[in-house]
């Protein structure tokens, strides 16, 4: 073992194409016949979405690189430049995929379902009327056409926005040649416009995209010239912050500055029409400084994921999942919440077990005149969450309420800085994280008084306190009295607010400080065990696996003989079934209805089983450059769930995919004779029968 040398490149996959695999496998499931089809639909905006982050951060990131440090590697040993020419040469095939499904397989199966989107030639008379007063009165008034000559160059262009270049011919008022033009689309006007019932009676659903109506009476905004061609096209820009630690001095001003600046940062990507004359397109990359190998021409609109809109619009159940209602265990449906978690922990899984005893907790502890403090973390959510209404009304009611606001949650920046704005006004105590670390973990800790003493309650989880994706993505939840997980996270917290180093944790283990090496010792165990000849396995649950030093750990512990199974959503920087490597190590992957989103790991340990619920990924980020927790499930009964909940995942044939030594996915599907198993519908139908 000790002869093989795990800093080999060919041990190792690049993130950033790790990251391109997982988006295709969502794409994929656009194509699963098996899916129901508002879903499919519904998965292909999801892979737009991911592919304008991507863009947005990694790729902008890969090309500030280029720039600063061309020639630094990640451990599989490629350069930015090379990465960016692989990254071109997929997502290339991806996005001409993407658009392939829309048009032969989604748009016909939905029109066959009495769902269309109709083209100018396919508008009737009447359709026609009504849409050219919708653009007089509804469009026309909120553009600006651009006239472009040398004293206007190309308008400053907003990240995504969906904008229009025309090849004109003629001359302006003032007697001047006009060659172009640019009209953008304000962001307010809806991507997506239904039309009106035409036959009484008849159940149809037509639709029409802003830009054809734009691009079909444009003319009306230049009156005197000749359009030669009108064509859409859409820039994605570099959307990462950047705040220097060591200068910044107040960080909710400088990411106020910071997030109107990001919406016009460096192009790193330029969409247009496939029909884009050659010169038009030449043209834009020249503008944003950008090359052929950044350039995508689309068979259709610019921004695919607005047809989230057509979702949530149509009332169709019978192209949809099918409905549930998330499990209300009988353990928290008695009246007062504290008793129930006095009589014992509660475990929960989302969105399998309703998030409804979490926001109980927080309303309970905000109007229980017994409770003295509440102190919570917040990652993700929206200033009308009803647990935010419940921090406002402790507050306001006098209790002593502390918040850790990370104000730098990705894309989530805006939204964190209202709701910090709202609990300061309400008398919070708001706390902004650490700079430099971001604040991820997830926590809640209530301090009661009971028989003239005080007793300490927490909450800790996988996921954010978001009221939307607490049914969209799956997590755990654990609700506790444990005084010793009490006392951890009394420490955590007195750690984020005074920023000295936490003391004494007994069960909690902490990122930046102990995390990476408390994972490194629990591996190092279970090659101990092999060892001495002893079963050792490791089960990870993850949403990525990237740290270069927890992949070496992982490659001896195979090599040792320890059985490893990985379930990792997305990025995973490590390659399986290398023999003499990792020929013990096998990863899969789960896509299906809900978003892979809780981290949970399991020890063998001799027969003497160890559970955790973390809120980090195995990334270098979430062990170096964040403030996470990793906490143990005590509880026997718990722990056996949560074991039996990765064992679904690992007999998982319908959903799951298989991951190759080179890097790729195969999807695997049951074999002749074997029942189809879907870990994510094994867990819904667990829950409709529990209690």
């Amino acid at each position: 073992m000790d002869t093989v040398d795990l800093s080999l490149p060919d041990y190792y996959v690049n993130r950033e194409l790790s990251q391109i695999e997982f988006n295709a496998r969502v794409l994929e499931q656009a194509k699963d016949e098996r899916v129901a089809l508002l879903e499919r639909l519904k998965f292909l905006c999801i892979f737009s979405t991911n592919t304008d982050e991507f863009f947005e951060i990694r790729v902008s990131g890969l090309k500030q690189r280029v720039d600063i440090s061309p020639l630094s590697t990640g451990p599989e040993n490629l350069a930015p430049a090379t990465v960016l020419r692989a990254i071109a040469s997929k997502m290339h095939r991806l996005v001409t995929e993407q658009y392939r499904i829309l048009n032969e397989e989604l748009f016909p199966a939905l029109q066959d379902e009495g769902i269309r989107f109709l083209a100018k030639e396919d508008w009737t008379d009447g359709q026609r009327k009504w849409l050219e007063n919708y653009f007089r009165t509804e469009i026309e008034s909120l553009l600006s056409p651009t006239a472009l000559d040398p004293a206007r160059p190309v308008p400053r262009i907003l990240n995504k926005s969906l904008c229009f270049i025309l090849d004109l011919e003629g001359t302006d008022a003032f007697g001047r040649p006009c060659r172009r033009a640019i009209v953008q689309a304000p962001r307010t006007l809806p991507r997506v416009i239904r039309l009106p019932r035409w036959v009484p009676g008849v159940e149809t659903s037509d639709f029409v995209f802003l830009s054809s109506i734009i691009h079909e009476f444009v003319g009306e905004l230049f009156p005197d010239v000749e359009i030669n061609g009108c064509h859409q096209f859409r820039v994605t820009r570099n959307s990462d912050f950047y705040v220097d630690d060591e200068e910044v001095d107040d960080l909710l001003r400088a990411l106020e500055r910071e997030l109107f600046e990001s919406r016009y940062g460096a192009a790193v990507r330029l969409e247009t029409s496939a029909d884009c004359p050659e010169h038009l397109s030449a043209y834009l990359l020249q503008h944003f400084e950008l090359t052929g190998q950044d350039h995508y021409r689309v068979d259709g609109p610019v921004n695919l994921n607005r047809l989230l809109a057509v979702y949530r619009m149509l009332n169709r159940p019978d192209l949809r999942d099918p409905p549930f209602t998330p499990r209300l265990p009988k353990a928290v449906t008695r009246t007062n919440i504290f008793e129930a978690i006095t009589k014992n922990d509660v475990l929960l899984h989302h969105p399998f077990d309703s998030f409804v005893p979490v926001m109980d907790f927080v309303h309970q502890a905000a109007d229980d005149p017994n409770v003295l403090a509440i102190k919570h973390t917040l990652y993700r959510t929206t200033p009308s969450s009803p647990i935010v209404d419940s921090l406002v009304r402790a507050a306001r009611a006098g209790k002593e309420v502390t918040v850790i606001v990370e104000l730098r949650a990705r894309f989530d920046e805006a939204a964190n800085i209202e709701l910090a704005t709202k609990l300061q006004q309400a008398g919070a105590h708001v706390v902004y994280g650490v700079v430099g670390y971001k604040t991820h973990c997830k926590m809640i800790l209530v301090v009661r008084r009971e028989s003239s003493k005080l007793k300490r309650y927490v909450h800790l989880g996988t996921g954010n306190y978001h009221p939307v994706t607490t049914r969209l993505y799956t997590d755990y939840g654990l609700l506790s009295d444990d005084e010793t997980l009490a006392n951890d996270v009394h420490e955590m917290f007195l750690h984020l607010t005074s920023l000295m180093k936490p003391r004494n944790l007994k069960a909690i283990t902490q990122s930046p400080f102990f995390l990476h090496e408390r994972l490194l010792e629990l591996i190092d165990r279970e090659i101990r065990h092999a060892k001495a000849g002893k079963t050792a396995h490791i089960v990870a649950k993850v949403n990525a696996l990237v740290e270069p030093e927890l992949i070496k750990a992982l490659y001896r512990a195979s090599m040792a003989g320890v059985y490893i199974d990985l379930i990792v959503r997305g990025i995973c920087c490590l390659r399986p079934n290398i023999p003499g490597v990792s020929e013990n190590i096998r990863v899969r992957s789960i896509v299906s209805r809900f978003l892979e989103h809780t981290r949970c790991y399991y020890f063998y340990n001799d027969e003497a089983a160890e559970v955790y619920c973390s809120s980090a990924d195995w990334m270098d980020r979430n062990f170096f450059r964040r403030v996470e927790i990793m906490f143990p499930i005590l509880n026997e009964d718990h722990r056996a769930r949560v074991i039996a909940d990765l064992d679904s995942y690992l007999t998982d044939n319908s959903q799951a995919w298989a991951m190759q030594s080179s890097g790729k996915y195969e999807p695997l599907r049951p074999r002749v004779g074997e029942e189809p198993i879907s870990a994510q519908a094994a867990l819904l139908e667990q829950a409709a029968r529990a209690d």
